[in-house]
């Protein structure tokens, strides 16, 4: 099972997941809260990439990787409103720098999930010029970094955000308002599209796209109306309503209807983060669930911390979905959380021939990025969860590969799966 000439071979990461004391941004402040993380986790110096992300570019090198998809982070580069940090901009050229002299091709996130503090107690993303002071930030970063990198992902999965810190309050700010939460979409949409615009002007043969979080419903009774119903309602929100908003300027998906021009066609790639399957099935109780309760469902294998169900084909079902919107596709995500390490070898194998299935069908997918390199904080399940090719101890900084990481490697230098 050969790949194109040319396949992006990587993995995935976010600043404030490796980079350690971010403490100008909204999660930093979110983890001081008590009963914020689970286990009362603090992300901390996390893997220490601040200072010390190079010894990652090594391994990631040896391991026979030549892409990495990584996050700048906005608090970092400019901490207050009127004051722009240009020791970080550099210290990300710096990294870039190091990224491609180990072979290794940057795609750049500039929004992976976390915001300035200022901006956050400010309104954060309901506020109506939060396009423009985001578009701010894109028009400092980017001339800065783009002799580095061609390849920007402006946002990282919006509507998954906008569900756990708009809707479920898991995540910082901690809304439960379901009117919030619409227009944060629709200014994150905006945003995207302003960043968009922004990048081409700096850079005209970048390509620019976003990682769409896809998320499998299926009904958790095939022959029931209503399962049917809020598993394609659920699938259009989650699944299809942002890729719409960029490509369609507009959006047709309850509760989210929004009318965006500027949006339209701001999309060059579309980048694939995919982990799991539910079933959903009607519930009149659970409206901010769009009236659909969803469970793992039976017959599947389950990964570590019920994160979800292992099912390949599902990644060879969204990239399908994907492909239907006319535009190459970068899998952007995809990983498991596996502390011994007994799953995330066949998980590698088995979802990737799914990937090669899509390509030999005609999907136009560029590259594969594996969350994730290292153990890194995991949001609010904190350390708990384990995706690392290799294993970090977040204490000592000790590193210890897993034999997933040489079963990566050598797909990765023979770009083909055996």
């Amino acid at each position: 099972m050969r790949f194109p000439a040319g396949f992006r071979w990587g993995t995935a990461t976010s600043a404030h997941q490796v980079e350690g004391d971010n403490v100008h941004n909204d999660w930093w402040a979110w983890e001081q809260q008590p009963g914020r993380i689970l286990n009362g986790d603090r992300s901390g110096s996390a893997c220490r990439w601040w200072t010390r992300a190079e010894e990652d570019f090594d391994r990631a090198a040896a391991l026979g990787q030549n892409a990495h998809r990584l996050s700048i982070e906005w608090s970092r580069i400019q901490p207050e409103p009127g004051r722009w940090d240009e020791a970080a901009l550099e210290r990300y050229r710096e990294m870039l720098r190091g990224l491609r002299r180990r072979g290794i091709e940057p795609m750049v996130t500039l929004l992976h999930f976390t915001v300035p503090l200022w901006f956050a107690e400010r309104g954060g993303w309901t506020r109506e010029d939060a396009p423009a002071l985001f578009a701010r930030f894109v028009e400092r970063a980017v001339p800065a970094l783009r002799d580095h990198c061609d390849l920007w992902c402006t946002l990282n999965e919006p509507v998954g955000w906008v569900f756990s810190a708009c809707i479920r309050g898991t995540w910082p700010p901690g809304g439960r308002s379901v009117g919030g939460a619409m227009r944060a979409a629709t200014n994150l949409a905006r945003a995207h599209a302003a960043a968009y615009h922004a990048i081409h002007r700096h850079q005209a043969t970048a390509r620019v796209g976003f990682a769409n979080y896809f998320r499998l419903f299926d009904p958790a009774d095939p022959h029931s109306v209503l399962d049917r119903f809020v598993a394609a309602r659920q699938d259009r929100f989650v699944n299809r309503a942002f890729l719409d908003a960029v490509t369609a300027g507009r959006v047709r998906a309850f509760p989210w209807r929004a009318h965006i021009p500027e949006a339209a066609g701001t999309l060059d790639f579309i980048g694939v983060n995919y982990y799991t399957r539910d079933l959903a099935r009607f519930d009149p109780l659970v409206p901010r669930q769009l009236f659909g309760r969803t469970f793992p469902g039976p017959g599947l294998p389950m990964s570590d911390g019920a994160y979800g169900v292992i099912y390949p084909e599902g990644l060879y079902r969204v990239l399908r979905l994907a492909h239907g919107y006319g535009r190459p596709v970068f899998v952007t995500e995809n990983g498991i959380p596996d502390e011994d390490d007994d799953q995330r070898p066949d998980f590698i194998v088995s979802h990737l021939r799914e990937v090669w299935r899509a390509i030999e069908e005609g999907v136009d997918v560029r590259g594969y990025y594996h969350w994730s390199l290292v153990d890194n904080f995991e949001w609010a399940e904190g350390w708990s969860l384990k995706f690392g090719l290799i294993a970090l101890d977040p204490a000592t900084q000790v590193r210890t590969e897993r034999p997933s990481a040489q079963v990566y490697a050598e797909i990765c230098r023979s770009n083909a799966l055996g």
